[in-house]
């Protein structure tokens, strides 16, 4: 028991880390002008394009971790409801917020970004379920590779 609340803690610490770090050098590499429609804090095309696919990448390697540290049993489903749960609460806010008049400035600093970076709500709500099945799609990755290897 405890080593399936360990594997799901851990998957889930997996894809926390890199996404704040992928998203973070997806920042860094193509600046606010590339991130946000212009003048606005509403995400591009190409941010939620590039967000998908690094999303997707975290959520394998999260139910790899998974899967990895539980050595079998329900861990990685046990990750992937987490995820439905936690990001469908995280989509709350977004979905609820007035529309942003705020103009965006040519220069944001990354965190700054975050907070005021506005997706579209289908993106919102999509999100959970791309982490949901990637989750389990890096556990049955996992486990293909058999148990015998470290």
């Amino acid at each position: 028991m405890l080593r399936s609340i360990g594997a799901v803690a851990g998957g889930y610490v997996v894809m926390f880390v890199l996404v704040f770090a992928t998203f973070s050098g997806l920042y860094l590499a193509i600046g606010a002008d590339g991130a946000f429609r212009p003048g606005t804090y509403d995400v591009s095309t190409m941010w939620i394009a590039v967000s998908i696919v690094l999303s997707t990448l975290a959520a394998l390697a999260g139910g790899w971790a998974c899967e990895l540290i539980s050595g079998g049993g329900k861990a990685a489903l046990a990750l992937a409801i987490l995820v439905v749960i936690l990001g469908l609460v995280a989509a709350i806010p977004p979905l609820t917020a007035p529309p942003s008049t705020e103009a965006r400035t040519a220069d944001v600093p990354n965190m700054e970004a975050m907070m005021k970076a506005k997706a579209p709500a289908w993106i919102a709500l999509l999100n959970p379920f791309i982490g949901a099945v990637g989750t389990l799609a890096g556990a049955k990755l996992r486990r293909g590779r058999g148990r015998s290897d470290p």
